[in-house]
């Protein structure tokens, strides 16, 4: 009996590309590890703004916003990874310390807390994971085929043991701090585990309503939840409380219309649902890591030719 066919979905994939112009920021719904191959960037997120070329690994939790300004051009490749598939690394390379994968998870959540890192792992290191990453990415440029997960799965241990020891972690009373401000986060849509419907419809509302004054008890009404569930079954799908995603929605689609609307500052505030053009630009400042002027300013730089000399 043959496997029926089931949609395409890898808990890891990579792609290598170029970027010549200023990329938006925008979050994903996975851990993204970042390896700059040439180039150099000015990287902006959620905690300021750092300075990348060859030899360094961004590291983002997912729900993390993140945009970039290359200085003339950056060459990156970009690892993907499923949350619950960096669990299951965990739980297994400290097997002899957890009883179960919650073990794990909690782990995870306590000791690597930072949603934004950038590790300088150095360019020798760096060119010796090139191989790999070359191969991953042609392994996964289709999606990745089961009977290569294991050959990619090598690959991605072989990159691991080369970036891991460089990765900060914290201690757990620091961590719990973090943890409250942006915690590192499941995947906002979840291919192998299903949301519950009415979180998803929470989060479909709020992207298609930015604009409207929204309440926690609203959304909970409307989800017909109380507020002390709706909190906690959104921040198990995406890791933010509802607030917070709409904050993070707002931030991205006011990136967005910064690039390509010429309207003031504070109308495309408005558009948004931040009515104060001063919380606004605070709000957009936590979220991108610039103010709401600096990225217009970014957005506007016109990209030098491409020289890889």
């Amino acid at each position: 009996m043959s496997l029926a066919p089931v949609a395409t979905f890898s808990p890891l994939l990579a792609r290598t590309q170029v970027a010549h112009a200023p990329v938006d920021p925008i979050a994903f719904d996975c851990l993204k590890f970042i390896v700059v191959r040439a180039g150099r960037a000015r990287l902006f997120s959620e905690f300021g703004v750092h300075f990348v070329s060859m030899g360094d690994v961004v590291i983002l939790a997912a729900n993390t916003l993140c945009g970039a300004e290359p200085e003339g051009w950056i060459s990156t490749t970009t690892l993907y990874l499923d949350r619950d598939y960096v669990i299951d690394q965990v739980f297994w390379q400290y097997a002899s310390r957890f009883h179960e994968r919650l073990d794990a998870s909690q782990f995870l959540d306590a000791h690597y807390a930072e949603p934004t890192q950038v590790v300088r792992i150095g360019r020798h290191k760096a060119g010796l994971m090139m191989p790999w990453l070359d191969e991953l990415v042609a392994l996964s440029v289709d999606g990745l085929p089961p009977d290569r997960f294991y050959r990619a799965q090598s690959l991605v241990s072989a990159v691991f043991d080369i970036l891991v020891p460089f990765i900060v972690v914290a201690n757990e009373g620091t961590a719990g701090a973090r943890r409250s401000v942006s915690a590192p986060t499941v995947p906002r849509h979840r291919q192998f585990r299903p949301v519950r419907p009415e979180v998803l419809e929470v989060a479909q509302v709020l992207r298609a309503e930015l604009d409207r004054h929204w309440t926690v008890t609203e959304l909970a009404a409307r989800a017909h939840l109380s507020v002390s569930q709706l909190r906690r079954v959104f921040v198990e799908a995406f890791g933010k409380s509802p607030i917070s995603y709409l904050t993070m929605l707002r931030a991205e689609r006011m990136a967005h219309l910064l690039r390509v609307d010429n309207a003031p500052i504070s109308e495309i505030a408005a558009q948004v649902g931040w009515g104060d053009p001063d919380f606004a630009a605070l709000q957009f400042r936590r979220s991108v890591g610039v103010s709401p002027s600096e990225y217009r300013r970014i957005s506007e730089v016109v990209p030098a030719p491409f020289n890889p000399e």
